[in-house]
């Protein structure tokens, strides 16, 4: 029976040729969003984001799918109870897109701290007004979550300066730029020793919430959170509490609870929040990049040889020794 592998994200006619080359003896099915709902039961591979309803339940009773390739790190778009009970092997893009979710970081924790926000609201009231910054020079961070995303962050940090601690589901390998490397049971102690907590951990059922108040309040008085994580990790309605209060000085949000974030939440008026609409992975060369790993996942599954990024469902993310970029 003929292979179908079937893709949900956003390929152009020379992905598709990279398939057909690479794959001849299969049938590549370009599902995107549209579509996905009911192509996914012709799928022995999947390869891509489904950002629409699937029936993953019904999708594992029918017992044809084979694989899952996510065109995302994160991974919440499938790994429903129905698919982690499974057989089927699960692989992410973790690492994938580090870069790029660097960069973003960078762009917003250093608006918040040299006052952007504020210049903002100035220029369009055409107000020259000079007002305090804030320095990264010497700041502590903590990065809860160390796997690609985690380390490439240490490495564009390291240089300004600053003193970095983080803790992570699997501790090993500490990069040279991290002071300490702890277990993610450390998280309080963490957010204590941290002016600046980002967030690069994935979403599952142990890290939903996980940013509670305690661990906000934790951080020392002035602080900054910076979330390119998952927005459910966070207790956003704590989140406003901290920084109406003036416990945390400001707030980077790449990612929020609820996305397009609602008008009416109070987070959009708050002077002292930048808020992106989940940007950070965005790149050039996304596209071309996701379809190369997918093709050497597919490759490697034909030939029953060792997958890359072949995530722990129970956790929803890769092993370190299973990352194929960044580590």
């Amino acid at each position: 029976m003929t292979t179908n592998i079937v893709l949900c994200y956003p390929v152009e006619p020379r992905h598709l040729k990279f398939f057909a080359e690479r794959f001849p003896d299969a049938h590549v099915i370009d599902a995107g969003q549209e579509r996905i709902g009911e192509e996914i039961f012709q799928a022995d591979i999947f390869v891509g984001h489904a950002k629409v309803p699937v029936d993953w339940q019904r999708v594992v009773e029918q017992g044809r799918l084979k694989l899952i390739q996510s065109s995302a790190a994160g991974l919440d778009h499938c790994l429903v109870p129905a698919v982690i009970d499974s057989n089927i092997p699960v692989c992410s893009a973790s690492g994938l897109f580090a870069h790029q979710v660097g960069e973003q970081t960078l762009a917003i924790l250093l608006g918040l701290l040299r006052g952007l926000p504020v210049f903002f609201r100035q220029a369009q009231a055409k107000e020259f007004v000079r007002r305090p910054t804030d320095d990264l020079r010497g700041k502590r961070v903590g990065i809860v979550g160390l796997g690609g995303n985690g380390r490439r962050l240490a490495q564009l940090l390291a240089p300004f300066g600053v003193t970095l601690r983080a803790t992570d589901y699997y501790p090993v390998r500490k990069p040279p730029e991290v002071l300490e490397l702890w277990g993610a049971e450390r998280l309080q102690e963490l957010a204590s020793l941290s002016d600046i907590l980002i967030l690069s951990l994935p979403l599952n059922a142990r890290t939903q919430g996980l940013i509670s108040e305690d661990v906000l309040r934790a951080m020392p008085r002035g602080g900054y959170l910076i979330n390119v994580a998952r927005g459910q990790v966070v207790d956003e309605q704590a989140l406003v509490g901290v920084l109406q209060d003036g416990h945390l000085r400001g707030a980077g949000l790449d990612v929020t609870y609820i996305e397009p974030l609602p008008a009416e939440s109070p987070l959009w008026e708050l002077p002292n929040v930048i808020i992106t609409p989940h940007v950070g992975a965005q790149a050039a060369s996304r596209v071309d990049d996701s379809t190369q790993l997918a093709g050497e996942n597919l490759l490697r599954f034909f030939r029953g040889e060792q997958l890359l990024n072949i995530v722990d469902k129970k956790l929803g993310f890769p092993h370190p020794d299973v990352m194929a970029v960044n580590q």
